[in-house]
Parts: C-alpha cells; sequence; structure tokens
C-alpha cells in the first residue's frame, strides 16, 4: 500500500500542492469567522440535575452572576467633595451601555408611611443639595439607621462601601463586553486618580472578561514564541532554511484548519478548544522531524534523492500515521463523554491530529522534491558528537547496567505512588491567577469586607400559590436568613423577607429596633402599606425598591429566591458546605411542605470542574485502551504491547506523583497534561518499535544487534524531536497563569521522562524477551502487517536526481 501511496504522491505533487493550498485558503476564510463562546454552563450536560435546576431557577427569576461589583474603602466618604464625586461616579456607571442599574449608597431608597393614602412611598435617600456638609452629614446618620442596607452596600467595621453594578446578560456573552469592562474600568482609574483612593472591581462579569482577555493574549503570545523558538531549534539541527519553512508551513496549515473546523462544526473557541492550535504544533512538528531525518538519513547511504524521497514514504509513512492515529484516539476519546465543551474538544482535536498528517504526508515529499538534493552541513547532525555521545550512554545502560534501570524505576514507580496519594482535585474561580495580580487581590478585598462575588440562589418552593407571603413562611425565610449569614464564607443574603421588615421599619417611622418580620398583629395594619408607591419627587427610581422585593418571587408567589454571594472557597469546600447545611435546612423546611434547592453559577462552577476533571480522567482510560487495541493490532503480540505500554505508564505516574508532592491540583488545566503526554510519549514507542522491526531482517533476526542500531538511529530523531516539543512547552512554565504554567512544565517533564523510558526501559524490555522474539520472529509472526514492500521504481516518477 505505501509503494503505490509513494507513487501517487510524487507522480501528482503539483496538483495535490494546488489542491492543499486551495484548501488552505477557504479554511482561511472560515477560520476568520471564528468566535470567542462566553457559555460557562457548557460543561455540564443537559440532563444533569443541577444544570435542570438551574435551567429552571433561570426561567423564574432569570440569570445570576450578572452583578459587576465597586468597592472602596475610606473615612472621608461622606464628605461633601468625595461623595458628590462618589454620586458622579455612579451616573457616569449608569450611562454605560450595558449596565442595565445600580444599587449603591447614593442610589439608596427610603421608604416613608403616608398615613393620608395608607401607603409606603419609596424616596431617593440622598436628594437635594449634596454639596452642602451639614445635608451630607444628616443623610448619611438616615442610612445608617436603615438596617436593609447594613452588611450589604457598607461595612462598618472596615469604613467599606459597595457599589453592586447590573449588566446586560446578553451582552456580557458576546465579544461586546470587552469594551463595557475597559469603559467602567477607566470611570474606576479615573476616580481613583482623583482622590487617591484604590478602587476596588471584581465580581463575574469582570473575572471573566479579564480571565478570557488575558488567557487568549497570553496563549496567542506563547504561541508566536514557540513558533519562533521551534524555528531556531530546527535551523540548529537541520542547518537549513528550507527545512524550517517547511515544518512552519505544515504547522501553519494545520493551525489554520483547526480553527476553520471549530466553525465549520458550529463551534466557538473555549477554554480547551483555544489549546487546540497548540497541540496541532506539537503534533505536526515530530511529523516533519520523522520525515526529514528519515529523508536525510536514505539520502546519506548512496546520494540519491529520488530512492531517499521514496524510502522516507515507505518506511515513514506507516510510522507517521500510527503515531497520529494513537495521538487522534487520545483526544478523540473526550466525544464519548456527557460534557459538551468536552466533546467538542475530542471532535476538533482528533480530526485535526489526523489533518495534520494528511498535509505533512502531502507537503512534504512533494516540496522536497522540487528543492535540491541536501548537502553535507544539512546532514551533519545525523553525526552529532554530543547526541551521540549520549545515545552510547544509554546504550551502555541498557545492555550493562540494565538491573540499574529496573531499579531506578521500581524507585522512580514508588515514589510517585506515594506522590499520587497527596493528589487532591479541587478548583477557583481564580486559582490560576498570582496572588499578586490586582484582579486576585480585589477579589480578596470583597471576601474580607463582603464576604465574596461568588452567587449562591436558594430557591424555597412551598408548594403553593402565595406561600411565600404567608407568615409561617417568612419567618422560616428569616431563619434560614439568619443561618445563612453566620456562616463564614457566606454574605449576608438577600430575599423578600429582608423587603417585608423594611417596610415595617419604614411603617413604625423609621425605628430600626422595628426592623424584623411583622407578627399576625402587626400584618392587619401593615397589609395596606404593603401596597407602595413612588413619590413625585423621587426622581425615578420610586419603583427600584418594589421591583427589587417582587424580584425574589416568582409570578404565582410560590416560589421564593434567598440570594447570597460567597467567598470563592473551591470545588471541594463548596459541597461540604451545602451538605453541612442541609440537615439545618431540613429543619426549617419540612420537607413535606418546602422544597428547598441550592443553586447559582457557584454550583454550576463547581459541578462543570468536576465534570471536566472525571471526564478527562475518564478519557484518558479509554485512550489507554483504545491504543492498546491499536498497538495489539500492529503489532499482533501481547508481549510487544506489554512492552509498548510500561515506557508510556512510568512517565505518566511519575508526573501525577511529582503534581502530588509539588502540591498541585488536579483540574482541568492540569488533568489535560496525561492527554497530552501519552499522544506524544506513545508516538515516540511506535517510532522505535517500527524502526526496530524493520531492520531486524537486515541484522538477520540478531535482536542484540538491531537494538544497538535502532538506539543510535531512532534515538536521534528522538531526542531532536524530545528538545523541540520541551523548548516549546516549557515556554508556557513562564505564564502567568497557574494552570498554564502548570501545563507547561508538567508536560515538558512527561516528554523527558518519556524520552527517557524509550531509549532505556524499552530496548531493556526487548533484550528481555528476546528468546520469545526470535521465535515469533522466525515464525513471521511478529508484526506481519507491516512486512516490507519492494522499492518502486524511481524512474517511472519522473523525479530529477540533481546530486
Amino acid at each position: 500500500m505505501w509503494q503505490r501511496l509513494a507513487s501517487f504522491v510524487l507522480k501528482f505533487r503539483l496538483l495535490l500542492l494546488v489542491l492543499l493550498f486551495i484548501s488552505t485558503g477557504i479554511m482561511g476564510y472560515f477560520a476568520s469567522k471564528v468566535e470567542m463562546s462566553y457559555d460557562y454552563v457548557a460543561t455540564i450536560p443537559t440532563d444533569n440535575q443541577k444544570y435542570i435546576e438551574f435551567q429552571e431557577f433561570k426561567k423564574k427569576f432569570g440569570s445570576d452572576g450578572n452583578v459587576l461589583m465597586l468597592a472602596v474603602q475610606t473615612d472621608k466618604f461622606f464628605q461633601a467633595d468625595y461623595f458628590r464625586d462618589y454620586v458622579k461616579l455612579n451616573q457616569d456607571m449608569k450611562k454605560v451601555f450595558a449596565v442595565e442599574n445600580i444599587m449603591s449608597v447614593p442610589m439608596a431608597i427610603n421608604l416613608v408611611k403616608n398615613d393620608s393614602t395608607q401607603k409606603l412611598e419609596a424616596h431617593q435617600l440622598f436628594a437635594g443639595d449634596l454639596s452642602n456638609q451639614q445635608t451630607v452629614d444628616s443623610l448619611a446618620n438616615k442610612f445608617y439607621q436603615l438596617p436593609f442596607y447594613k452588611g450589604l452596600l457598607y461595612n462598618p467595621d472596615s469604613h467599606a462601601y459597595l457599589m453592586a453594578i447590573y449588566v446586560n446578560k446578553d451582552v456580557f456573552n458576546s465579544p461586546k463586553r470587552t469594551g463595557v469592562v475597559k469603559e467602567i474600568t477607566k470611570l474606576a482609574n479615573d476616580f481613583q486618580e482623583k482622590h487617591h483612593s484604590e478602587v476596588r472591581l471584581s465580581g463575574l462579569p469582570l473575572i471573566r472578561t479579564v480571565m478570557a482577555t488575558k488567557v487568549a493574549d497570553e496563549l496567542k503570545f506563547f504561541l508566536k514564541i514557540s513558533f519562533l523558538l521551534t524555528a531556531l531549534i530546527l535551523f540548529s539541527f537541520f542547518r537549513s532554511f528550507s527545512a524550517v519553512i517547511m515544518s512552519m508551513v505544515v504547522v501553519a496549515i494545520g493551525v489554520i484548519w483547526s480553527v476553520a473546523t471549530i466553525v465549520l462544526f458550529k463551534y466557538k473557541i473555549t477554554l480547551l478548544t483555544g489549546l487546540i492550535p497548540s497541540l496541532i504544533v506539537v503534533i505536526g512538528i515530530p511529523n516533519c522531524v520523522y520525515f526529514l531525518s528519515k529523508y536525510h538519513a536514505e539520502y546519506a547511504k548512496d546520494q540519491n534523492k529520488s530512492r531517499a524521497l521514496v524510502h522516507m514514504i515507505q518506511r515513514m509513512g506507516i510510522v507517521t500515521l500510527f503515531t497520529n492515529i494513537t495521538a487522534a484516539i487520545g483526544f478523540g476519546v473526550f466525544c464519548f463523554t456527557n460534557s459538551a465543551i468536552l466533546k467538542e474538544f475530542g471532535a476538533v482535536a482528533g480530526l485535526n491530529i489526523m489533518f495534520i498528517f494528511l498535509i505533512s504526508f502531502i507537503f512534504l515529499p512533494a516540496v522536497l522534491s522540487y528543492l535540491p538534493p541536501p548537502k553535507a552541513k544539512h546532514t551533519n547532525y545525523l553525526e552529532n558528537k554530543f547526541f551521540n555521545s549520549i545515545l552510547s550512554l544509554l546504550t551502555t545502560l541498557v545492555f550493562k547496567y540494565r538491573r540499574w534501570v529496573y531499579g531506578v524505576s521500581v524507585i522512580m514507580l514508588i515514589l510517585a505512588g506515594i506522590g499520587m496519594s497527596k493528589l487532591q482535585s479541587v478548583g477557583y474561580m481564580l486559582d490560576d491567577i498570582p496572588h499578586t495580580d490586582k484582579l486576585y487581590t480585589d477579589l480578596k478585598f470583597l471576601e474580607t469586607n463582603f464576604k465574596g462575588v461568588m452567587p449562591l440562589e436558594i430557591a424555597v418552593d412551598t408548594k403553593r400559590k402565595n406561600g411565600v407571603v404567608s407568615l409561617q413562611t417568612l419567618n422560616k425565610l428569616d431563619e434560614l436568613t439568619q443561618l445563612i449569614a453566620s456562616q463564614p464564607d457566606f454574605g449576608r443574603p438577600l430575599s423578600v423577607v429582608e423587603g417585608i421588615k423594611f417596610a415595617k421599619q419604614a411603617y413604625y417611622n423609621g425605628d430600626s429596633s422595628n426592623y424584623a418580620v411583622p407578627n399576625q398583629f402587626d400584618l392587619g395594619f401593615l397589609a395596606p402599606y404593603l401596597r407602595m408607591k413612588g413619590a413625585a419627587n423621587a426622581g425615578g427610581d420610586a419603583s427600584t425598591f418594589t421591583k427589587l422585593v417582587s424580584s425574589f418571587m416568582d409570578s404565582t408567589k410560590q416560589v421564593a429566591r434567598l440570594s447570597v454571594n460567597m467567598k470563592d472557597v473551591g470545588s471541594k469546600k463548596l459541597p461540604e458546605l451545602l451538605d453541612s447545611l442541609q440537615p439545618q435546612v431540613a429543619k426549617i423546611f419540612d420537607t413535606a411542605h418546602y422544597k428547598v434547592t441550592f443553586t447559582g453559577t457557584s454550583v454550576i462552577f463547581q459541578e462543570g470542574s468536576r465534570f471536566i476533571i472525571n471526564g478527562l480522567m475518564e478519557s484518558i482510560m479509554w485512550a489507554f485502551l483504545l491504543i492498546m487495541l491499536c498497538m495489539l493490532y500492529l503489532f499482533r503480540s501481547w508481549r510487544m504491547l506489554l512492552i509498548s505500554l510500561i515506557p508510556n505508564v512510568i512517565p505518566l505516574a511519575v508526573t501525577a506523583g511529582v503534581m502530588g508532592w509539588a502540591g498541585v491540583a488536579l483540574k482541568p488545566s492540569t488533568v489535560l497534561v496525561f492527554s497530552v503526554a501519552l499522544g506524544i510519549a506513545i508516538d515516540v514507542t511506535i517510532r522505535f518499535l517500527v524502526n526496530f522491526k524493520q531492520e531486524l531482517p537486515k541484522n538477520n533476526l540478531d535482536i542484540s544487534a538491531t537494538v544497538k542500531q535502532t538506539i543510535h538511529e531512532t534515538g536521534l530523531s528522538i531526542i531532536y524531536t524530545s528538545a523541540i516539543l520541551f523548548a516549546g512547552f516549557m515556554i508556557f512554565s513562564f505564564s502567568g497563569f497557574g494552570g498554564t504554567k502548570a501545563l507547561g512544565w508538567l508536560t515538558s517533564l512527561t516528554l523527558v521522562m518519556a524520552m527517557i523510558t524509550n531509549l532505556t526501559i524499552l530496548p531493556a524490555l526487548l533484550l528481555w524477551m528476546e528468546k520469545a522474539l526470535l521465535k515469533k520472529a522466525r515464525k513471521k509472526e511478529l508484526w506481519n502487517t507491516l512486512d516490507e514492500e519492494k522499492d518502486i521504481d524511481v524512474a517511472e516518477l519522473g523525479l530529477k536526481n540533481r546530486d
């Protein structure tokens, strides 16, 4: 088959190149249409119970997590000049596109009883001449007499004040959100510079926008640096501009095709699919190195360019095909998970890994056929003294110190096992951000002063219409509010009961001691006043309080909503907190008459992290199984299957152990290391074993001689490839993001370990099974699917051998 493929590629090389570039131009058009995804719920299957509960909650109350928070800490907040500018800041913020509402001190509403109309009128508290210090002081005293706002808009102990900016969720699920965040940030910075008082910004809209922008910009930057560094290393090895340019063109075409595939599949760029271009570089470069090194090695034998090209295709085609198949399997198995984001990643990555094989298989032989044959300086790397000395050292270890190789491997596995026992699976909203970053420090400020920004929603279904406004339910909601507020990781909850308590205080002429749930006696007098209306002088915000209260009940008043902000406690601690609350909540709300549901973005984030991690771990197991079947088909020997897996299990185990010892948690970015590393490590194994098989007959079935030759011949390209990939991934270890940094140095570590194990343990195992392998080889049962094909007549291809 490979004989016919070599003939086809070289005969029709011009046509194939033209078709390749035309298709790349078309793919480039589609790639230019790619969009970012801002959907953070796609990590969870649609049939998941928590997903269903969250969707039901949004139908009743709308989306949560659309509040951006601005906080200041100062003793001069109510000084006339400072407060006047803060009011101006509120007004400017409200004018920003996509800002729907603002809840802050200057926007605070006070309820005033009107006995003549028997109504509670909503007045904007801070109205009048705010340039007069006495007026501001008087209004501030009134504000401090309203318990409704205590802990919600200000912290009396730390003199911190909060502005809650409600933004349009549709805009913040689109690319327009970047511009909105920039405008809000600019207004905050201008205020900060004028008053020399630090302004803190946080909230999910801000965190998501800044994180997405930073990660995208950094990945683009590192991808460019990776291209440049890879090119420099390739040139240092091959000493050929043409070899470097060809390799870069192959991976560039692969990157274009991968981005276009995302568009053609109607997907968008997500946290995972955004990594695919880098993975294409990772897979594409080894393809180029293997093809080019084989071409140079074959040309060095008899200086025949045409024959070297044919041998390159015949002997490296099957190696590259199976290395790409195993890599595609490693990522393609994500399609079988229940997570939409993982399915998208698996489909695009698996398909494009096969595309990069097709691109390199067509492009490299075709272009090489038009270029002059390599010069001596281009093949000098085959005799590199430094690398050959390393290979000689490895050969000595394999043949003379095999027991030491096994012993060190066992010790590493034991240490890795201890390290793996220390592994923890936990994710935080900002665990990848440096602790010195303003995004992180501002979040911690909000957590210290207002207990955080992560939204948690509690839905209480009374199972009957108007059940929420019954006195019994209001008392239970108040009891639940006090329970939640007493927890150190939760802020002050907001619900309809807080509005009722505020109304009672207003009924008793603003007496703060009456900020409490009304009793049966109070309700008789209070009922008419609960039908609030806005006063004429309310400044257009009269209905704000009414809308706020009504937003915490559904239209039938059957389901109550209790909203609370909480600290970013992590995906491990959050379910423990919620589980600990369940028994206490059950004591308050009888399950026969009430149904209490914990939902919101905090729960969805925790559930999404769990699904991604579990999906990745499950996919790795499936990948191992499918790769085992692939290797079994390729080698037709259980012994060879065992030999091929051991050198790949050890690097993964060592990496997992190092993560445990170093305290690196299992999270989506770090679990991905194992998928990347498995695909690359198994490639090295296939490359070594196939070369071993091809050289075995030439050495009269002498296993020892063939192992030694394979270490020196294949080992060189393995070292070159590993060095390129090591450098490419180590760049990411300089990232400012913990996840990207971990992906860089952990993958680099795994690649180095895979190179060492495949050049020591793999050949040592071949020698260990020498008798059994020799017996199979004599019976022609070893790799009978890879029997050598006869060389084709290069004269038929019309190639010019310009020596």
